[in-house]
């Protein structure tokens, strides 16, 4: 196969129109899941730098609200991961599947 065919089969996937929406979608969902995971950890870290006598209030016994801050923090990370998770195994991977057919690979 000459790379004149070649570099012609890889424009046509390119302008084609599931491969454009897998990878519009990819691409979106990405951006949001970044955004939200940037927001909370930086928002946390934002919180520690600025506001520390909130964080060390007593909240039960030797436990300070920054104990459970920090671990819904950790804890909204594995949701969001966890939402991509799902995405992906039920759109990504049928788009994926689905523009592989149509190129045969």
């Amino acid at each position: 196969m000459s790379s004149k065919s070649s570099k012609k089969t890889t424009e046509e996937i390119l302008n084609d129109s599931d491969f454009q929406s897998l990878s519009s979608q990819k691409n979106t969902i990405s951006i949001i899941l970044t955004i939200l995971e940037l927001v909370l950890y930086f928002g946390f870290i934002g919180l520690i730098a600025f506001n520390k006598p909130f964080l060390a209030q007593k909240f039960s016994g030797s436990i300070t609200i920054g104990i459970p801050i920090a671990v819904c923090t950790i804890f909204f990370s594995w949701v969001l991961t966890g939402i991509y998770i799902f995405w992906a195994n039920n759109k990504y991977d049928v788009l994926v599947k689905k523009v592989r057919e149509k190129i045969g690979g």
